[in-house]
């Protein structure tokens, strides 16, 4: 059995006009997303203790959160922006990392990745890019 999920995800029509989307998600999809909130990672405990509780600019940011047939780091559905940690596990995927985010952004989505480094050692900048991207002044 398929479970529905209602997901912003901005389509274009011929005349402009923005609409939402459902999109069925998996059981194993959902299940895979709890088991790794889990085991997160490290950098991305740490950008998640930024990202909680509406911290930036009061947008509310979800982990390991199932798009698709993929999972996102951290989702902000109003925003329509994915934010990816990439860490020693993606080394040597630079290409399946470049169409899993064309994927995402047909599927209306701006992504943005960021280094393990990045995130623990410019947590500020980090927070900053996130912040525009979302479209704040901030």
């Amino acid at each position: 059995m398929l479970y529905w999920q209602l997901v912003k995800n901005l389509t274009a029509h011929h005349d402009g006009v923005m609409s939402e989307k459902r999109h069925r998600i998996k059981p194993v999809h959902t299940d895979r997303a709890r088991r790794l909130r889990r085991v997160m990672t490290g950098p991305e405990r740490h950008l998640w203790s930024v990202l909680r509780d509406k911290q930036i600019g009061g947008l509310r940011f979800r982990r390991q959160h199932p798009v698709g047939r993929f999972i996102a780091d951290f989702a902000c559905l109003e925003a329509h922006l994915i934010v990816e940690v990439d860490g020693e596990s993606h080394v040597g995927q630079f290409d399946a990392d470049n169409a899993r985010t064309r994927e995402l952004m047909r599927q209306g989505f701006k992504v943005l990745r960021f280094t393990n480094d990045e995130v623990l050692q410019a947590t500020e900048a980090v927070a900053n890019t996130i912040a525009r991207a979302a479209g704040l002044d901030w």
